[in-house]
């Protein structure tokens, strides 16, 4: 898969997909049960690390984009999934559900904010 500017929609759609499934996986969950559920754990950190990577893969086909969008949070997306892919059994899951409940609502307007304007562009020809 080529990795250009033109990819940028993909990677910020991907962006958008995890946190849907994750919002989707914890919807009706309470912190409670998050920390008693491995699966939804393991779901979680999966989609947190896609997170991560698209955000690594805009900022190397795009640099300029992460300049011009610094309140949207791709490098701590690319930090957080190295500290869950490498942290193994060290995650600390209160921190990982506080991001899902506090972090993520605003992370999905601004990507939802960012592919609109991608689109609307793209419409006029830019």
């Amino acid at each position: 898969m080529s990795r250009s500017p033109q990819r940028l929609p993909d990677y910020l759609g991907h962006i958008s997909q995890a946190i849907e499934r994750i919002q989707r996986y914890t919807d009706q969950m309470s912190e409670i049960a998050f920390l008693q559920s491995e699966m939804a754990q393991d779901a979680v950190i999966r989609n947190l690390e896609i997170i991560g990577e698209a955000s690594r893969n805009i900022a190397s086909v795009d640099p300029d984009f992460v300049s011009a969008n610094p309140d949207v949070p791709l490098n701590f997306a690319y930090e957080m999934r190295n500290a869950l892919s490498h942290g193994y059994f060290q995650v600390d899951l209160s921190v990982v559900w506080k991001m899902i409940e506090r972090d993520l609502p605003t992370l999905k307007q601004q990507i939802h904010a960012l592919l609109a304007g991608i689109s609307n562009a793209t419409d006029i020809g830019i």
